[in-house]
């Protein structure tokens, strides 16, 4: 019964609520210690469809309470007694049973709805149809054939049986192929198929019906349907008229979130056209026209797609239309649900139900499963949508039920009333202990429960205070937030519940620990793949969890197990992760944990595995052209280096198949090319991919590209023109590769012509890459080309070469050779050039040759060794260096060109001046005493000059930093070479000089080391077997077996003829034989040593190193010739010198 709410009552109605909610606890969750009435905690769905492959079928009913809740169900609103029904599967302590399909379900079939109760209440489930399907099944008929005149409408029914939605409607032949559907056929919603107008090929036996319900898998035909077209000598156009829908008007009323389906199908002819509008707006967003215009579809439809839709139906003789008035409307839907609530002995207690929907559901009330006119109640009082219960007491607890309920569905909701006053009951385990982390917050539970509610209090260390501070929150559950936990606030903590019935207390132990922190994170790594990744991770953590912390590694949020024999490759070692042999699959985001009981820190790092490409993929050749074609690629992926270039290698298969070659080189942001290629060739094409990694593998090859045949696209280059002999010409040039043939049959034309004169090209035709003219003058400018050919045709005009006939050689000497002498052992050679027109040849340089004839100390010739100097070029004078001073020369000056050398010039003697002396081979001490030294010595090898005496020096050395003064003894007999040192030290160390002279100064000194004896009887230490006579006999043996083998081999080098022929033999060499031996020039070697620190006197006679070490850097030639090792070209002896070719390459027009 609805009763109308005064504005009085209304007035009432708002204090009494404000009241309630002061007293009361909404949406509560009592613990089960408490009693309380039941709880429906699992219901089954609204329908439960029996399909037939399903083995069984469960009725579930599931619920709490205390006392323990017992279950009843009824059926089509009677009780239904399912523990009776030996073949229901039931469980214990459940309400729930499972229906088994044994093939009967059809006396199963029918709405459930499941009761718990227990001694405070009960509550009850939202009702469940249990459907069991029949099979659909088409009627067996006899069908008459459908007779239609050509150009007239018909409908081909299909009335498809009943089923479990959805249904979907197929039109086909007996042969399973779909009957056509176009603008003129079409299927409807209905699954009739209809037709605007009968042509003739409608004509037909076999059209049939499909229906399928796809959520039972079942597909159902009907009889096949025969239609025969009557043709007609005339078919007549009318205008639109519509099939269905019937009428000008009609109502659609759909459910929301339902699809809006709108359908118009036309007749006609011509074939009408169907327009959609909605009256006033246009259609909404999202609207959708599908078969073929006739069918208007909005999805999910809701309350703003309500409103008037026309549809149009238009050809050119005139138009039909139809008007659809759609509702959408809604099931129930909850404004206020009803809660539950525990409220006190003697409040007044509100329990509201309103929903929406449309149209507007209906409310219905229960209390403990019935209705709530026949559980009468004095206190309780409607209003509206809100019950009432003043004044409450315990025995009005109860389970109040709202359903509301309208065409579309219903809902139920369970409200447990619970009217007691209970003493606070803590829900929190005493003595629970809690660790904070220092600066981090700590929330301390207790959970109460009572009626009225209880205030919660918290106090620290049995103090009575309660705990005060910006710091410390205690929220509505009764729970302590500490922010920022200091060390300090570690200890014991109360939580006290009181409420007007008792009070409840716990105790809660705090314990502030340091706070985990990673001290050294992982950093992102980019890695080669097959390297080893190292990542680093160092936590630190309070020591009390020294035996619970844990280090642990993550990757893409999945935790590292060492232990597994997937994960061989990884390993931990000193806090560093190591990943070996590192792959893609490696690559990801690293996460480091440390964890302790009470916190735990990360830090992550992304780790990029590099490599070469992946090879590219679907190659395609497209746009053939000829001797052209497009190659295009899906590139692989660049693992993290961007490809820089794409190499196209191509394969043919004539000449080298199985050898890959370069291409095309393209940059990274194609994928295309379009290739170039020569003819009467088959190609295969692959592509790879490069990187700042390196090339990746090359892709799978194309398919087989074969191109047509044609002329040359060039001619050869590197044309060299070479004259071996002085009247010939050899040209030759590189020859076109096998693939740069184009086709069969390939030849050259050479053609030539002198330079320097007017003549006709001279032309021949040649197999070979090469070609010698014959009869040509010495020497002479000649232009040359050489032509491609093949049998389809020449190739490009070719371009001339120049270049000259064979050289002869030299045909005069330099004149006019003179010599400087620059010092004593270098010469500076000047001379008049060879003119061009003797030269005969390319001028290679000039030579200059030069012997020793004999040493200026005594009077004797000897002819030393020749040596020779290369100096390339176009020059007038050189330096020759390395003399031996103080000694005669001859020197001849020659020129050479690629033939050869030409004749040498008319000798030239010199005289170098005196130099300073070589080292003295021998430098020794003889023996030793108390206060002397015997030293004795040879002369030098090579004076340089006349030896004008020795400087012989010493001083004190004894082993110390401050050696003693250095003493200079000048020794002017030149043939002296004994000499005691007297008035020494005993027992002392001296250092000992000799330099021999000349009048241009001391040569490079040579030094010994000697100790005084501290007896005058000790023999030196360099004495030794030196004075024993059997040591000195020995020696004398040796040097005289040493004369004789010198004597000797003088006489052998002299035995051929007289010096004076060997000298002129010199002078003028044979151009064809010399140089056939490389004598190598020995320079001069000065190997100071200066005296030690402390020497306070300078050496008498001494000459400044210029006079005696020339350099070649002071009279050189800046353009001389030298080696990598700074020796000179040609070294100082004589060298055959090879042949110089022209080598022209074709684009170059002047003589290389």
């Amino acid at each position: 019964m609805r009763l109308q709410r005064s504005p009085a009552l209304a007035a009432v109605l708002i204090i009494i609520t404000c009241v309630c909610a002061f007293y009361t606890t909404a949406a509560i969750n009592i613990p089960l210690e408490i009693e309380q009435p039941p709880t429906i905690t699992a219901q089954p769905p609204s329908s439960l469809i029996a399909f037939p492959f399903d083995e069984s079928f469960p009725m579930t009913c599931e619920a709490k309470g205390n006392p323990r809740p017992e279950f009843r169900w009824t059926k089509n609103g009677q009780e239904f007694n399912h523990s009776v029904d030996p073949r229901l599967m039931k469980e214990e302590n459940s309400g729930t049973f499972v229906i088994p399909n044994n093939g009967n379900l059809t006396e199963y079939q029918g709405t459930y709805r499941c009761y718990a109760s227990n001694t405070l209440g009960t509550a009850v489930s939202q009702e469940v149809e249990f459907i069991v399907s029949n099979e659909p099944k088409f009627p067996k008929e006899t069908l008459d054939p459908v007779k239609v005149d050509e150009g007239q409408p018909f409908i081909l029914k299909c009335d498809p049986p009943t089923g479990i939605p959805p249904l979907q409607i197929y039109w086909m032949t007996i042969n399973m192929q779909h009957i056509q559907q176009d603008e003129r056929v079409s299927v409807g919603l209905n699954g009739d198929l209809y037709f605007s107008h009968a042509v003739e090929k409608d004509s037909r036996t076999d059209y049939c019906c499909f229906a399928s319900f796809p959520r039972i898998r079942t597909i159902v035909q009907k009889t096949a349907m025969s239609v025969h077209v009557k043709p007609t000598n005339a078919i007549l156009e009318r205008r639109p008229s519509l099939l269905t829908p019937p009428g000008v008007q009609s109502e659609k009323q759909l459910v929301k979130g339902d699809d809006l389906e709108l359908e118009c199908i036309p007749e006609g002819i011509p074939t009408p056209k169907v327009e959609w509008v909605k009256i006033g707006l246009g259609l909404p967003d999202g609207a959708e026209v599908e078969n073929h215009g006739k069918l208007l579809i909005i999805p999910r439809a809701d309350q703003k797609d309500s409103g008037k839709y026309m549809c149009k139906a238009k050809n050119p003789l005139g138009e039909a239309v139809h008007y659809f008035t759609v509702t959408v409307e809604e099931p129930p839907e909850w404004v206020s649900e009803p809660q539950s609530q525990l409220s006190m002995i003697g409040t007044d207690v509100l329990i509201k139900c309103s929903a929406r929907g449309t149209p507007e559901p209906s409310i219905t009330w229960r209390v403990n499963g019935v209705p709530l006119k026949d559980s009468p109640a004095a206190n309780r009082r409607i209003f509206d949508d809100t019950i009432i219960i003043r004044n409450s007491k315990a025995s009005d607890s109860a389970v109040y039920q709202c359903e509301a309920s309208n065409r579309h569905g219903s809902l139920l909701s369970n409200a447990n009333i619970m009217i007691r006053n209970l003493p606070p009951m803590i829900l929190t385990k005493d003595g629970e202990g809690y660790f904070a982390v220092e600066s981090r917050g700590v929330t301390l539970h207790c959970n109460a429960f009572s009626s009225p509610p209880s205030t919660i209090t918290w106090s620290k260390d049995d103090s009575s205070e309660s705990v005060e501070g910006s710091r410390f929150k205690i929220h509505d559950d009764g729970s302590l937030e500490i922010s920022r936990a200091e060390k300090s606030d570690a200890g014991q903590y109360t939580c006290l519940a009181k409420n007007t019935e008792g009070s409840s207390n716990i105790d809660a132990m705090l314990y502030v620990k340091d706070a985990t922190r990673i001290v050294v994170t992982p950093e992102d790594q980019q890695i080669l793949k097959g390297s080893e990744a190292l990542l680093s991770c160092l936590a630190e953590y309070d020591e009390s969890f020294s035996h619970d912390f844990e280090l642990v590694w993550e990757k893409d949020d999945i935790e590292i197990s060492f232990n597994d024999t997937v994960n061989l490759r990884y390993f931990v070692e000193d806090s560093v992760l190591h990943i070996v042999n590192v792959s893609h699959g490696d690559q990801g985001v690293y996460r480091c944990v440390a964890r302790t009981p009470v916190d735990q820190d990360e830090a992550s790092a992304l780790l990029m595995v590099l490599d070469v490409p992946d090879a590219p993929e679907n190659l395609v050749l497209s746009e053939h052209r000829g001797r052209s074609v497009k190659l295009t690629w899906i590139p692989g992926d660049d693992h993290n280096s961007s490809i820089t270039d794409f190499i196209i290698e191509y394969e043919e298969n004539k000449w080298e198949m199985g050898k890959w070659r370069e291409l095309l080189r393209v940059s990274r942001n194609q994928n295309s090319a379009v290739l170039r290629l020569h003819g009467h060739v088959e190609y295969r094409f692959r592509v790879y991919g490069v990187n700042s990694v390196g090339a990746g593998p090359p892709s799978k090859p194309t398919e087989m590209y074969r191109t047509p045949p044609a002329a040359p696209d060039k001619n050869p280059e590197n044309i060299k023109i070479e004259g071996h002999l002085p009247h010939e010409m050899d040209i030759n040039w590189e020859p076109l590769l096998p693939i740069e043939h184009n086709g069969p049959g390939l030849e050259y034309k050479v053609s030539y012509r002198r330079q320097d004169v007017e003549e006709e090209w001279t032309e021949h035709t040649v197999k070979r890459h090469s070609f010698v003219v014959k009869n040509t003058p010495t020497f002479v400018p000649y232009e040359i080309k050489v032509q491609a050919k093949n049998n389809q045709g020449w190739g490009p005009e070719p371009r001339i070469v120049s270049g000259y006939s064979g050289e002869d050689f030299p045909s005069t000497a330099p004149d006019d050779v003179a010599v400087e002498v620059m010092n004593s052992s270098v010469v500076k050679v000047t001379w008049t050039p060879v003119h061009k027109d003797k030269l005969r040849g390319h001028l290679g340089g000039y030579r200059i040759n030069w012997w020793r004839l004999r040493s200026l100390v005594d009077s004797k010739k000897r002819h030393g060794d020749k040596h020779m100097l290369t100096f390339p070029g176009d020059r007038n004078h050189a330096t020759v260096p390395g003399l031996t001073p103080f000694s005669e020369y001859s020197l001849i000056v020659m020129t050479f060109n690629g033939r050869g050398n030409g004749p040498g010039s008319h000798p030239i003697n010199f005289k170098t001046p005196e130099g300073v002396p070589e080292k003295n081979p021998v430098f020794r001490v003889t023996d030793v005493q108390r206060h002397s030294i015997s030293l004795t010595w040879t002369p030098p090898s090579e004076p340089n000059g006349i030896l004008t005496g020795y400087l012989l020096e010493y001083q004190l050395i004894n082993g110390t930093e401050e050696v003693g003064a250095l003493q200079t003894i000048d020794i002017n007999n030149p043939k002296t070479s004994k000499w005691v040192l007297r008035d020494l030290e005993p027992l002392s160390k001296y250092k000992l000089y000799l330099r021999s002279c000349t009048t241009k100064g001391c040569g490079p000194v040579v030094s010994e080391e000697c100790t005084t004896d501290l007896e005058t009887s000790l023999a030196s230490v360099h004495g030794g077997i030196s004075t024993q006579g059997w040591f000195i006999g020995l020696m004398c043996a040796i040097a005289l077996l040493t004369l004789i083998v010198l004597i000797a081999c003088f006489v052998n080098r002299n035995k051929g003829g007289k010096y004076s022929v060997k000298e002129k033999e010199d002078l003028h060499p044979d151009v064809e034989s010399q140089g056939m031996n490389d004598d190598t020039f020995c320079e001069y070697s000065d190997n100071d040593e200066k005296p030690l620190k402390g020497s306070q006197h300078s050496l008498s006679r001494e000459i400044k190193a210029g006079d005696s070490g020339d350099s070649l850097v002071d009279y050189g030639d800046e353009d001389a010739q030298f080696n990598e090792d700074g020796s000179f070209i040609g070294e100082y002896g004589p060298r055959k010198e090879k042949r110089v070719s022209a080598e022209i390459k074709a684009p170059v027009q002047t003589p290389a």
